[in-house]
């Protein structure tokens, strides 16, 4: 991105479609308990929802509440027919060959963690290797962890450079033949670093490795291809990206899913039932036991259908801009520091540190100016631990965020600094 001014940068957000945008979002009027307006900048955390999402939600439990898949009568026929609906909007949103590759689960989380156990347990041994990256969510580090202890094989991970973008000069040591799966995250929740991913992949193809996308923090915010990125398998959470919580997707290609072994056994998920034995259903049921999140299905069918209309291109070129401005007008707050790469090659949210001032003061003083944003390590330690700090504050823009939220954090950042500078004093 061209290194311009804040004020240039403002003047070419599109600020009338986001004003537009916002009167979609009935959260988004709310007055606070401190006299304050909302200003909601914890967009990576959790999104906010729009009205259709929730109409959506209201609409299957007031006109055809019933459960999917196992009854004949009507309004079982209608659940089933929304359900698989939100399945179809999915793969054609991450432009997936086929729904059938369109795994529902609880979310991203529990997406990486159906993989480790699924086609971990089947595939993983000692002698092989698992590598990640240094700036993995935890939910991308933990599970192999876990397993690395049951099955012996050997976790590594690619380390980063000082300014928060992975130390590719490194990726020729941790990736090897013996490398069985390479898992990385798309875009960083905390240094927003937005990651080559063709590089990497075609890096693991080289030496006969699958790949697992971490992409929580990127079909909300850009278009995402995943027969492009060429993808073994790539995993996000709704919650994220206006949809409701409690529900998120794993993709896989077909021949990986069809030879992966059941990660939860009951109900749907089988053919055949006999005390002596079971024979399991096809994908992507096999993976998806018991009652389903229905609601929240068909709630993530309608976000996809509010994000589509509105353009993936546009929110993206919008977030872009945003961040840009807001990197821009956050330098100007003295002892601030932006945690990693500049604008031009982040995501759009914007990590920091204040001096002498704690990430979670910062965040409860900028509440008092109705600005909520995040603070701790974002369920990121080791990359908090390689930059050298404990914790950080995050503020993380969507698309109905502005300029004047924008505004309205960096002068609560001033206060905050003066306050502390004073208590100092």
């Amino acid at each position: 991105m061209e290194t311009m001014g804040p004020m240039r940068i403002a003047e070419n957000l599109l600020s009338d479609q986001t004003a537009a945008l916002r009167q979609d979002f009935p959260i988004l009027g709310r007055v606070l308990p401190q006299g304050q307006p909302l200003v909601y900048l914890d967009n990576a955390a959790s999104s906010q929802k729009p009205a259709a999402v929730l109409q959506a939600m209201e609409t299957y439990y007031r006109q055809y509440n019933a459960n999917v898949h196992r009854g004949v009568h009507t309004l079982s026929e209608e659940a089933t027919t929304a359900f698989e609906a939100a399945r179809a909007k999915v793969a054609r949103f991450i432009h997936a060959p086929t729904p059938r590759q369109i795994i529902f689960t609880r979310g991203a989380t529990e997406s990486i963690n159906l993989v480790a156990y699924s086609w971990g347990r089947a595939n993983l041994g000692p002698g092989d290797e698992v590598l990640i990256t240094a700036m993995e969510h935890h939910a991308n580090i933990v599970p192999w962890q876990i397993l690395q202890e049951q099955l012996g094989f050997t976790l590594r991970h690619v380390p980063i450079t000082p300014t928060g973008t992975l130390d590719l000069s490194q990726l020729e040591k941790v990736l090897t033949e013996r490398t069985r799966l390479f898992c990385f995250v798309h875009v960083s929740n905390v240094v927003g670093t937005v990651n080559p991913v063709q590089q990497l992949v075609t890096a693991a193809r080289a030496v006969g490795a699958r790949v697992l996308i971490d992409a929580a923090q990127s079909v909300p915010h850009m278009p995402v291809d995943v027969q492009a990125l060429d993808a073994d398998f790539l995993v996000f959470s709704s919650h994220k990206m206006c949809g409701p919580t409690g529900i998120g997707v794993l993709y896989g290609k077909r021949e990986l899913l069809e030879s992966m072994p059941p990660f939860l056994g009951g109900g749907d998920m089988i053919r055949e039932v006999t005390l002596q034995g079971s024979r399991w259903n096809t994908i992507p049921y096999k993976f998806e036991a018991g009652t389903p999140a229905i609601a929240e299905a068909i709630g993530l069918g309608a976000a996809v259908d509010y994000l589509t209309q509105v353009g993936m291109e546009w929110v993206h070129a919008h977030e872009r801009a945003l961040t840009a401005y807001a990197y821009a007008r956050m330098a100007e707050v003295e002892g601030l520091q932006i945690l990693g790469p500049g604008p031009e090659a982040r995501g759009g949210l914007v990590a920091f540190t204040l001096k002498d001032v704690h990430p979670h003061d910062i965040a409860a003083i900028l509440d008092r100016s109705g600005v909520a944003v995040r603070a701790g390590h974002h369920c990121a330690q080791p990359l908090h631990t390689e930059l050298g700090v404990q914790a950080s504050a995050r503020a993380s823009f969507y698309l109905y965020n502005t300029v004047e939220e924008v505004d309205a954090l960096v002068a609560a950042l001033h206060k905050t600094r003066q306050l502390f500078a004073g208590q100092k004093g």
